[in-house]
């Protein structure tokens, strides 16, 4: 009779599982160790696949990051600034001044940038970046009741001052207006409300904004307020590169900028150098890629305008003109369109 073979011990089953299993851990941990590298390997290569396949070629994911920039000149575009000189230069009886700087790579162009000049209603950019910081430090409500008195009533630009003496309006509606239709009796509330001429100046001054100065309320006909290309410039890029406001006051800012309602400067002075011409030049320069939220200034003796430039390639850039010359004198303004279609042609193209 044929022995058989002796059966298995349960035990002996049991360690052979338990082997098995740990096994298969060790593979699978190996596995998952191997592809997290291939895949950590591969990943700049497929994201750089799939910036081309949606047309961003030659760009790294750390180009795609997105950095608000810097106030920050580092390499001047001198013939930008030689043809804004040549422009100048030209008009005798004009006196120019020019600040550009593209806040995400520092390239710049300048003419006698820090030179104060008269402000007009351009001053109405930095005051409003005043107002908003101190909406986001609480002093100031979005909803403050403001009161016109006889001292704040302007002239010349918005409707507030035809209202009666004593009407109150809201602080978004005085700060809005002030932007949208250029209302001087609307300024004047929102100084009046930040503390008046003084203390709005003492907060210039904390801002780096060393031109800007408001000696008398608006319209300041006889152009005592002054500014700087660099200074207006300064103002917006503080906004934009994240310096100065929170998130939510940043939109507002935008926001109340993107509603002024006189785009014959710099807008359509961009669209000039690129080769087009248009009624409302901000709908036709979206069409190429390009918002320009602007703020202008004009008291007949003194022009200005101030814009956040967002180019068609992402990018954004800062600039500011400001021309003085005899009153009305319509080379002025297109001084200022002479300069802004010369950056367009430096920073877009030539058409």
């Amino acid at each position: 009779m044929t022995a058989g073979r002796p059966p298995r011990q349960p035990q002996s089953r049991w360690r052979q599982t338990l082997l098995l299993l740990l096994r298969l851990a060790v593979m699978g941990i190996g596995l998952g160790v191997v592809a997290g590298t291939a895949l950590k390997l591969l990943a700049p290569r497929l994201a750089e696949g799939l910036q081309t396949s949606i047309g961003l070629p030659g760009q790294t994911p750390q180009q795609q990051q997105l950095d608000p920039g810097r106030f920050e000149p580092r390499r001047e575009l001198a013939e930008l600034s030689q043809r804004w000189q040549q422009l100048a230069t030209a008009q005798k009886e004009l006196k120019a001044t020019a600040f550009l700087l593209v806040l995400d790579d520092g390239r710049y162009a300048q003419l006698a940038p820090d030179q104060p000049m008269p402000a007009a209603s351009s001053i109405k950019t930095p005051v409003l970046v005043v107002a908003l910081e101190d909406l986001d430090r609480g002093r100031v409500k979005w909803n403050d009741s403001l009161q016109l008195t006889k001292e704040l009533v302007g002239g010349g630009a918005g409707w507030m001052a035809t209202r009666p003496i004593g009407t109150r309006f809201p602080f978004h509606e005085a700060a809005t207006e002030m932007i949208r239709v250029s209302d001087n009796s609307a300024t004047n509330l929102v100084i009046q409300r930040l503390g008046g001429k003084s203390a709005v100046n003492a907060r210039f001054q904390a801002m780096g904004l060393g031109a800007t100065v408001i000696n008398n309320w608006l319209p300041d006909l006889d152009g005592t307020n002054t500014t700087s290309a660099r200074d207006l410039a300064r103002s917006i890029a503080l906004v934009d590169t994240g310096e100065s406001l929170s998130p939510r006051s940043r939109d507002h800012f935008r926001g109340i900028m993107g509603t002024s309602a006189t785009d014959t400067l710099i807008p359509l002075g961009l669209l000039k150098g690129l080769g087009k011409e248009a009624d409302k030049p901000d709908p036709e320069l979206l069409s190429l890629g390009i918002t320009a939220l602007n703020k202008t200034g004009d008291i007949g003796t003194a022009y200005a305008d101030a814009a956040l430039i967002q180019l068609p390639s992402g990018q954004r850039a800062v600039a500011a003109f400001m021309v003085t010359g005899p009153f009305n004198d319509p080379r002025s303004a297109e001084l200022i369109r002479a300069m802004a279609g010369a950056a367009a042609q430096s920073l877009v193209g030539r058409p």
